[in-house]
């Protein structure tokens, strides 16, 4: 089997970080739904229940399925990124094509030990692919992995 066909998963930690950003968006559709039922516009519970029941099963399952369906592959000479269930995407980027690259740590990230590669390439549709939930220190070799390369082949 070629090496790049064997996808390496994201860090576990970064479903707690998908947890906490679905957590925080989940608590504004709480507080909207609660501040509705307090103009009483509708019975009791008729609209801050449903609203609680999806955004705990939006907090709770929807990222680890998220996580579930993302992997990577650092080949040789190509990064392979894959993702998605109902909406797949298999994309292969290789090294020589990337322009630049960004190793981002966001504030939920960071406690975490966490990072999101992006490398950018020639073009307009999908000219930047973007790898989030990496440790800090895997994103950071990458990146000097493939400058490496990109180096050894401009020689």
């Amino acid at each position: 089997m070629d090496e790049i066909d064997q996808l390496t998963p994201l860090d576990p930690a970064y479903v707690k970080v998908l947890r906490i950003v679905s957590g925080i968006f989940a608590i504004i559709l709480i507080i909207g739904a609660g501040a509705l039922e307090f103009t009483q516009l509708a019975p009791m519970g008729l609209i801050v229940t449903p609203v609680i029941l999806l955004t705990a099963y939006c907090v709770w399952v929807i990222p680890q399925r998220r996580y579930n369906r993302w992997g990577y592959s650092a080949g040789s000479d190509r990064l392979r990124i894959v993702r998605g269930y109902l909406f797949y995407s298999d994309t292969v980027v290789p090294y020589g094509r990337i322009q630049h690259m960004d190793v981002d740590q966001g504030p939920i990230e960071r406690p975490y030990g966490l990072a999101t590669f992006s490398a950018h390439t020639a073009g307009t549709h999908g000219s930047t692919i973007v790898l989030p939930g990496l440790p800090h220190a895997d994103a950071l070799a990458l990146r000097e992995r493939i400058r490496d390369y990109i180096k050894q082949a401009n020689a």
